[in-house]
């Protein structure tokens, strides 16, 4: 894997997004849950990329933001040739610091003085800090006390949070994700960064049942949230704590409700660019 050139073929969108903020993240949540694989940044939107094989007419069907009145997107498409994902992400992946004491980047940046370094190899896995659910959950786990606590990283995506709990102290951390290719790339970032007390499992949260938790991460999307609330607060110690991610401002009262249903107590939540970041206690 170490050039990331792919045989496959993929079909790229081209959005133009008007405007650009925030709706062009939001854009690319959903879809992702359309089955869109990976997304490069462009000035006027957002180029994404879906398998041939995967492409129909109805593709977009289930991507609400398009036909919303919330702002105004046109698209091309195209088949692309085999592509070295990593030139691509190269050109386009900057080092982020947050809160003055993480700093993610790729092998390529310079190393920085910072309390928290995480290296994370060119891929195309979702979160490298840049989206704003990665970097709130990023922003709860520094103020956290995980030291010699047992951490539940779901939907763990490259493993940054996973990483950043060992790092805090967490003393077993298990992430999980249901994407094979974020299951391959969250094992090369956990090695890289020596995360020994990260295991990084495939599956989804069927892979909870009889396990116990004193920290759980969730950054997800609203509706695999709802879904799952109840398993993640049955995998929960009494006494724990949750952070969520994934979902709009608008969906607050949603996460809340199903979080009251299960013995979850709201906390706090902090929001950034239309997304949340919840926290609940057991």
């Amino acid at each position: 894997m170490a050039n990331n050139i792919t045989n496959q073929i993929y079909v790229e969108y081209d959005f133009t997004v008007t405007p650009r903020e925030p709706w062009s993240d939001i854009l690319c949540a959903q879809l992702g849950d359309a089955g869109f694989e990976s997304f490069i940044d462009t000035q006027s939107g957002v180029k994404a990329y879906i398998l041939k094989d995967l492409d129909s007419e109805n593709v977009l069907s289930t991507v609400d933001l398009i036909n919303s009145d919330y702002c105004d997107i046109a698209f091309a498409k195209a088949d692309i040739p085999p592509t070295n994902w990593n030139a691509e992400w190269e050109k386009n992946f900057t080092p982020i610091l947050v809160n003055d004491q993480c700093l993610i980047r790729a092998p390529f940046h310079e190393s920085k003085e910072v309390k928290y370094e995480i290296v994370m190899e060119p891929k195309m896995s979702f979160g490298t800090g840049h989206h704003q659910t990665t970097y709130m959950m990023i922003q709860f786990l520094l103020k956290e006390e995980l030291a010699g606590k047992k951490v539940l990283d779901m939907g763990s995506g490259t493993g940054v949070l996973a990483i950043l709990a060992q790092m805090r102290g967490a003393t077993l951390v298990d992430a999980i994700d249901i994407d094979t290719w974020c299951f391959e790339n969250a094992q090369e970032n956990t090695e890289r960064n020596n995360a020994d007390k990260v295991n990084v499992i495939l599956g989804g949260a069927e892979q909870l049942a009889g396990k116990q938790y004193d920290f759980i991460i969730a950054n997800i999307n609203r509706n695999i949230l709802l879904q799952d609330i109840p398993k993640y607060a049955a995998s929960l110690k009494d006494g724990g704590s949750i952070i969520f991610s994934g979902f709009y401002t608008q969906d607050l009262p949603l996460i809340n409700e199903a979080c009251s249903k299960v013995g979850l107590t709201y906390e706090t939540h902090i929001e950034k660019d239309n997304w949340v970041g919840l926290k609940a206690n057991k």
